[in-house]
C-alpha cells in the first residue's frame, strides 16, 4: 500500500494500515486540514466547498467520507458528483465557493485514488499553503463542529451542461466551422468520466458521426489510463477502421487531451498544447508558458509570432503562477495540458478539443498535415524507481557537477540543455521515481541521452 502526501494533495492506493494506504482515517484527517485552513484563509462568504469526483471504483466511498468530513467541519457542500477536474474547477468559481476537492488519481491505475485540493478561484493551492495543510494534518489542529453548526449537502448535477456551455461561448472556438467541416471523430475515454462529457461536448460543437472506446464510465479501466502511444493501440486501429478524421483520448479527470492523427499515428501528447497554442496565437499574440520538461516546439512556435515563450517548475500551480507572472495567452504542460486563461486557470481536454478542432477546420488540413508543419522534435520519457536508501538531492548535485559546461537550470531538479537537445531529471511528486525526459531531433538521440543519465544516476546510487 502507498500514501504520497504532499502540496497538492494525498494520493494512496485504496486500503492498507491508516498510516500505509488511502483510507477513511488518513481521508479525515487531511479534508478536516483542509478545512480548517480554508477556514482560516478564505475570503469568500458563502460557506461551501464544492466536491466531484472521477469514476474511479473507489470515488463513491471516498466521496462519502470526504462530505461528512466537510459538514462535520461546518461546511456547506456542493456535491457535483461525476465530473472531470475541470468542470469542478468552473464550479467553485461559478459558485463563489470558499474551495473545492477533486477525488482523482489522474493518470494512475484503478487501485489508485486521490484528494486535490482548490482554492475560491479552482486553482491548485501553491506550495505554501500546501505545507500549511500538511502542517495542519500532522498536528491534528483542527475542531469538529457542534450539531448546531454541521454543514448541509446540495447536490447539483448540471455542471457538465455549464462547463461545455461555457466553452462554446470562447471567442476562438468557431462552432460553425467545425460543423461545416463534417468531422468524423473517434475518442477513448478510458470508462472514466470522458465519457459522459466528450460525446455531448462533440454533438454541441456541431460533430455528428462519434465512434466511442470506453466511454462506459464504470472506473474499469479497460487499458492504462496514462494516454500515451503505448497505451492507444486500439484507438489507432480504430481510425483506420471508421475513417475517421481525428482521434481524442483522455485521462480519466480529463485534464490531459492526447491527439490521434487519421491515419492511426499518434500527433504526440507534447503537440496538444503547441497546436493550440499556435491557433491561439495566430488570432491573439501574446506570451506563452510550459514546463521545464515540456517540448522545445512550443518555444519555436511563439518566436514565429514574434512573442516570447518562458518555462516554470513542473506542476499546473507553478505554470499557472509563471502565465500570470508575463500574462500568457496560453499555457500548460507537455503531457497533453492545455490551460486557457480565457476559460480559466486550470488544464482542460474539453478546451483544447474545441480550439483544436476550430483550427482544424480553417486550416483545411488532414491531422497528419498539420502535424508536418511543427518543428520535428522527439521526447522520451524514462524514470528509474527510487529506494529509501537512494539520496535524490546527492545525485542531482552529481550530475550538475558532472555537466557544469552546459546550461543548466535547478529550479525543479536539474535540466542541461545542449545546443540542439536536453534533459531534464527531478524526483516526482506523485510517483516513489526519479523521471528523466530527454529531447532530441531524433527518438534514438533522445532515449540516447536518457539512458546515459540513468546510467549515471545508477553509478551514484550503488
Amino acid at each position: 500500500m502507498t500514501l504520497i502526501k504532499s502540496i497538492s494533495g494525498i494520493r494512496g492506493t485504496i486500503g492498507g494500515t491508516p498510516e500505509e494506504g488511502l483510507n477513511p482515517l488518513s481521508i479525515v484527517k487531511f479534508v478536516a486540514a483542509y478545512a480548517t485552513f480554508i477556514r482560516k484563509h478564505t475570503p469568500a462568504t458563502t460557506n461551501k466547498i464544492v466536491v466531484g469526483r472521477d469514476a474511479r471504483i473507489s470515488g463513491l466511498m471516498v466521496k462519502q467520507v470526504v462530505i461528512g468530513t466537510l459538514t462535520a467541519m461546518g461546511f456547506d457542500v456542493v456535491d457535483i458528483d461525476l465530473a472531470t477536474t475541470p468542470t469542478t474547477e468552473l464550479a467553485v468559481a461559478m459558485e463563489k465557493a470558499c474551495g473545492g476537492i477533486i477525488l482523482t488519481a489522474s493518470h494512475n491505475p484503478k487501485q489508485w485514488n486521490a484528494l486535490k485540493l482548490l482554492n475560491e478561484k479552482g486553482e491548485f493551492l501553491n506550495a505554501t499553503e500546501g505545507n500549511e495543510v500538511l502542517s495542519l494534518a500532522e498536528s491534528e489542529d483542527f475542531t469538529f463542529a457542534d450539531v448546531n453548526h454541521i454543514g448541509t449537502v446540495i447536490i447539483d448535477t448540471r455542471y457538465k451542461e455549464r462547463h461545455i456551455e461555457s466553452v462554446l461561448n470562447l471567442e476562438l472556438v468557431d462552432v460553425e466551422a467545425i460543423r461545416a467541416a463534417n468531422f468524423r471523430v473517434a475518442i477513448d475515454c478510458v470508462n472514466s468520466v470522458g465519457g459522459i462529457v466528450l460525446p455531448d461536448l462533440l454533438y454541441s460543437l456541431g460533430v455528428k458521426e462519434i465512434f466511442k472506446l470506453h466511454c462506459n464510465p464504470h472506473g474499469n479501466f479497460a487499458h492504462n489510463p496514462e494516454p500515451i502511444p503505448e497505451n492507444l493501440t486500439e484507438i489507432a486501429a480504430l481510425m483506420k477502421h471508421a475513417k475517421a478524421d481525428v482521434g481524442f483520448v483522455v485521462d480519466p479527470d480529463v485534464d490531459r487531451l492526447a491527439i490521434v492523427c487519421e491515419n492511426g499515428e499518434m500527433f504526440g501528447e507534447e503537440y496538444t498544447l503547441v497546436a493550440v497554442s499556435d491557433y491561439v496565437l495566430s488570432q491573439t499574440p501574446g506570451n506563452t508558458v510550459s514546463n521545464l520538461s515540456s517540448s522545445r516546439a512550443l518555444r519555436d512556435v511563439t518566436r514565429k509570432y514574434g512573442c516570447e515563450y518562458y518555462a516554470a517548475a513542473v506542476g499546473e500551480v507553478n505554470v499557472v503562477a509563471k502565465m500570470k507572472e508575463k500574462n500568457a495567452v496560453i499555457g500548460g504542460e507537455g503531457n497533453g495540458g492545455v490551460i486557457y486563461p480565457a476559460s480559466h486557470y486550470g488544464r482542460d481536454a474539453l478546451v483544447g478539443i474545441a480550439l483544436f478542432l476550430t483550427y482544424l477546420a480553417k486550416k483545411k488540413l488532414k491531422v497528419s498535415e498539420l502535424r508536418a508543419t511543427y518543428p520535428p522534435y522527439f521526447i522520451s520519457k524514462q524514470k528509474v524507481q527510487l529506494t529509501p536508501d537512494i539520496d535524490v538531492d546527492a545525485i542531482l548535485l552529481k550530475v550538475k557537477e558532472q555537466f557544469a559546461a552546459y546550461d543548466i537550470t535547478d529550479i525543479d531538479g536539474v535540466k542541461i540543455d545542449f545546443e540542439d537537445k536536453w534533459v531534464h531529471l527531478r524526483k516526482s511528486n506523485t510517483e516513489p521515481i526519479i523521471r528523466i525526459y530527454s529531447e532530441a531531433h531524433t527518438m534514438k538521440e533522445a532515449e540516447e541521452l536518457g539512458n546515459r543519465l540513468i546510467k549515471i544516476i545508477e553509478d551514484c546510487a550503488k
